[in-house]
């Protein structure tokens, strides 16, 4: 196919997820209150957001798992209310604990799941894709985190899913069980699947996704690529260092220390400011201990968008990891 041909699919080929005004209450108090979303087939998308906010709520409406009070919600093509039956076949959902059989092997838990499709990827096949071969006959309870991650991966893929939502992937995992489950995460967007991805941790997010949500009180307060969201790309900068007592840097680029000796100045010009900073430094052989340029970091921006906007302590029922069978 010429490229001409490929973009013009592309951009005519429907998105993975389409949400407007989608609402949900419970006991009259909205856990959910007129959400717009959509996804593109292919990236990795994040939502973002503090307990009671609405992110467990939206993403079960969108597996099938609950009922939505109004909206229109369309996931491949179907409506999650009405078709779930037909969704099912085209998603999976990797849940923070899947209650997966400790004493069978690799290969024997991947084949019970696959034979609940009609048209399942091989075994073997699926092993493979998640970086499991060299564990495949190996059992369950004698895989580290990350690959008992991985064996999680396997399961949701075995019925050759178009979607995955993935919950909260590597809560509890250290580093390098993390990073294991990044690598698969990043090598499922590679073959073209749709990953829906709920977390907790802003590293995360910035390193897996293509584009973040963040929700708080029902509502959806910021979306975009993680570099961008919240403007936080043109938020003012800042440099911070450490000088020796006696030094008196140029006008505007110094102030009062802090208690751990640092001083830290907010900068308009990033680029002239530090430039003039550093000039100074090398001119008047004055040490910059620690000198770092600083913006805010996903983290940051994130706190700023959530604070006090979510629902303190939950709705009732709205955050709760219901049945999904």
């Amino acid at each position: 196919m010429h490229h001409a041909e490929a973009t013009s699919e592309k951009a005519v080929r429907p998105s993975a997820v389409e949400v407007l005004g989608l609402e949900k209450s419970y006991d009259g108090v909205p856990a959910v209150a007129g959400i717009d979303l959509t996804i593109d087939r292919g990236e990795i998308f994040a939502l973002l957001g503090p307990n009671g906010a609405g992110k467990t709520t939206t993403v079960e409406i969108l597996e099938g798992y609950r009922t939505r009070d109004g909206g229109d919600v369309s996931v491949l093509g179907c409506d999650p209310g009405h078709q779930r039956a037909q969704l099912k076949r085209q998603i999976g959902i990797v849940l923070q604990s899947t209650g997966v059989e400790q004493y069978l092997t690799v290969a024997e838990t991947v084949l019970m799941y696959a034979q609940m499709f009609p048209h399942p990827r091989p075994v073997d096949e699926v092993i493979e894709l998640v970086g499991l071969t060299d564990k495949r006959d190996a059992r369950v309870i004698h895989l580290s985190g990350g690959q008992q991650r991985r064996l999680d991966m396997a399961i949701a893929l075995t019925g050759d899913p178009e979607l995955l939502f993935l919950d909260e992937p590597t809560t509890g995992f250290d580093p390098s069980a993390r990073h294991e489950a990044w690598d698969v995460i990043k090598d499922l967007a590679a073959l073209g699947k749709t990953v829906f991805l709920t977390t907790h941790y802003m590293d995360e997010a910035q390193y897996l996704a293509d584009r973040v949500a963040v929700i708080a009180g029902g509502r959806i307060v910021a979306e975009g690529p993680p570099s961008t969201l919240g403007f936080r790309d043109r938020a003012t900068a800042s440099v911070r260092f450490r000088l020796p007592a006696d030094a008196t840097p140029p006008a505007g680029l110094g102030g009062p220390a802090g208690s751990d000796g640092f001083v830290e100045v907010a900068v308009d010009d990033a680029v002239a400011d530090v430039h003039r900073l550093l000039h100074w430094a090398v001119e008047e052989g004055v040490a910059l201990e620690g000198f770092e340029v600083k913006r805010p970091s996903l983290e940051d921006v994130y706190l700023s968008l959530t604070d006090d906007r979510s629902v303190d302590g939950g709705v009732p029922g709205a955050e709760g990891v219901g049945s999904r069978s």
